[in-house]
């Protein structure tokens, strides 16, 4: 009796112990019973909130799910514009779970095969919206509408998967690696173009400063070289009347000065030596002769 009485003991206190479960906090829990979801009088699906609950041991199964907001940071994937033109977007979404019974029906409970299922749902809305845009439109100011397009289209379709979209946002935008070297070429090819452009047009403008300024310094010297020979004929002449006045008034003084100036011209060195007779006329004016 006594062991029969402890066998009951345990065997209630395994139904007790099974007939309790703990939410932890952030999650929330529904419990499936014959393999369906539990649900309340008014066909509501039963969600339990963090805490201690009860179910019925056996048979009911609790499947935990995390209600917190999560975030879905995809692999960049490939939009054609309207212009038929190839972008790669980067773009993250927040969401969680709006309707736990549709959640699991559709998932399973697990949160790979949400993600996976969210991220074709939002790729189709990115999709249709990308492809009614032109680049420059997607990358000026109407991105922000795009992206809440883009996010009522993904909320509206990810309805079934019992799933709310909190929010859509792209990251980075780009062209696919073959186009960006392509316009990087073409790009540098117009730049190379332009800059031979200005560099023949400096050197056109340096030939024809360079002409103007020779024509202007030929111009210059020509004068220069006109005023010099002016001067030197207006000073020869100067001499010469000079000369000549000195000579009729003295003829005899203007040939000893003219003497004077040819012994300094010809002794001006200590090492100048020069071979004449005594009596050469050259030494007329140190012999103390006269000229004649």
């Amino acid at each position: 009796m006594k062991n029969f009485i402890a066998v009951i003991v345990i065997l209630l206190g395994f139904l007790a112990y099974g007939s309790l479960f703990v939410v932890s906090e952030g999650n929330k829990a529904i419990v499936i019973q014959f393999g369906k979801v539990q649900r309340d009088a008014e066909n509501q699906t039963v969600v339990f909130e963090p805490g201690l609950h009860f179910k019925l041991p056996i048979f009911d199964r609790v499947v935990v799910l995390d209600a917190r907001i999560q975030t879905l940071d995809e692999v960049p994937s490939r939009f054609v514009t309207s212009e038929k033109k190839d972008l790669i977007v980067d773009l993250y979404v927040k969401w969680k779970i709006k309707d736990f019974a549709k959640y699991y029906l559709a998932t399973g409970a697990i949160k790979a095969n949400a993600e996976i299922l969210l991220q074709q749902k939002v790729n189709n809305g990115l999709r249709s919206e990308f492809g009614t845009r032109t680049i420059s439109q997607i990358v000026s100011g109407e991105r922000s509408e795009l992206m809440d397009e883009a996010m009522n289209q993904a909320a509206t379709s990810s309805d079934e998967l019992g799933i709310e979209i909190v929010d859509v946002r792209v990251k980075q935008i780009n062209l696919p690696p073959e186009v960006r070297n392509f316009i990087f070429e073409r790009m540098r090819t117009e730049r190379e173009a332009v800059a031979r452009e200005h560099r023949s047009e400096g050197k056109k403008k340096a030939d024809f400063i360079k002409a103007d300024v020779d024509a202007r310094v030929t111009v210059m010297l020509a004068d220069a070289q006109r005023n010099a020979r002016k001067l030197k004929g207006e000073g020869d002449a100067m001499a010469a009347k000079i000369y000549a006045d000195t000579y009729t008034k003295d003829a005899e003084f203007y040939q000893f000065l003219r003497s004077m100036d040819a012994y300094k011209a010809s002794f001006n060195d200590k090492s100048d030596v020069l071979v004449l007779e005594p009596d050469s006329d050259f030494f007329r004016y140190m012999n103390g002769q006269k000229g004649k």
